[in-house]
């Protein structure tokens, strides 16, 4: 919670708040990981009504927060366009490693889908927020 609160600065330019942003860096070995991490975050308790007990926790989170936009359109938006084109599968990135026999195409594939859905994600939340208003 603490390393979502300090490195905030840098989710804030594509909407997100330190849950989203904390979410999202702990599903970089594996993307499905993020809906655990915002449980665990929101406190919603692993069963069978898990995913509705956590739409509810952030419809909640959202009634309450000063920044009545904070998960809008734009934002939701703003994260399936990262998650779309970041590569935040391990194993892709183990396989490039395998076949390519180097360390280089794996890193620059990591660098360069990640930058490259930041910006994008950036896009997205910043003309969605001119449209939404």
């Amino acid at each position: 919670g603490q390393t979502g609160i300090a490195l905030e600065p840098l989710w804030r330019p594509l909407g997100w708040d330190w849950k989203i942003g904390i979410a999202t860096l702990a599903s970089f070995p594996a993307r499905e990981v993020i809906v655990g991490t915002l449980q665990i975050i929101y406190k919603v308790e692993d069963g069978d009504a898990a995913e509705e007990d956590l739409g509810a926790a952030i419809r909640d989170d959202w009634r309450e927060s000063p920044v009545r936009s904070r998960y809008g359109v734009p934002v939701a938006l703003s994260v399936m366009v990262f998650f779309a084109l970041c590569c935040q599968c391990v194993s892709t990135l183990a396989v490039i490693r395998r076949e390519t026999r180097s360390w280089g195409w794996p890193l620059l594939t990591f660098v360069y889908m990640t930058v490259l859905a930041y910006i994008a994600a950036w896009a997205t939340f910043q003309i969605g927020k001119m449209i939404v208003g």
